[in-house]
């Protein structure tokens, strides 16, 4: 439990830091508290699409991730951003990825912060 709890916060951490430097993810809200609360429940969702989708892709575009080396992970990582924007806006969450080629480069930094968070954080095993 502990480590799930870890690799949610690390997650809305990593999200925080790719929402504060590109202009075209954003997340909104009245309060910093409701900014928290979404920021969390955004973290939770691409987990949960990261848990569930993100192995089937894999695999289903292995052929590709072979091809290029593994650089087709980024557009995977890609299209599981687009995929959580597009279920926190079903869901009512006020969090928005706009284009392709910005959630490539949100995915790049979610992806580094997100091990460097990962790396400093207690693990809960």
């Amino acid at each position: 439990m502990m480590n799930f709890l870890v690799k949610t916060i690390a997650n809305a951490g990593a999200l925080a830091v790719a929402v504060w430097l590109l202009d075209k993810i954003t997340l909104t809200g009245d309060s910093t508290g409701k900014e928290i609360g979404t920021l969390l429940l955004v973290a939770l969702l691409f987990g949960l699409v990261n848990f569930l989708v993100k192995p089937l892709v894999k695999l289903l575009s292995l052929p590709l991730l072979i091809l290029t080396l593994g650089l087709f992970t980024l557009v995977v990582n890609a299209l599981m951003l687009l995929l959580t924007s597009w279920l926190a806006d079903q869901l009512d969450l006020s969090f928005h990825v706009e284009g392709f080629w910005t959630a490539v480069l949100g995915g790049l930094i979610i992806s580094v912060v997100s091990w460097a968070l990962n790396v400093v954080l207690p693990d809960g095993d």
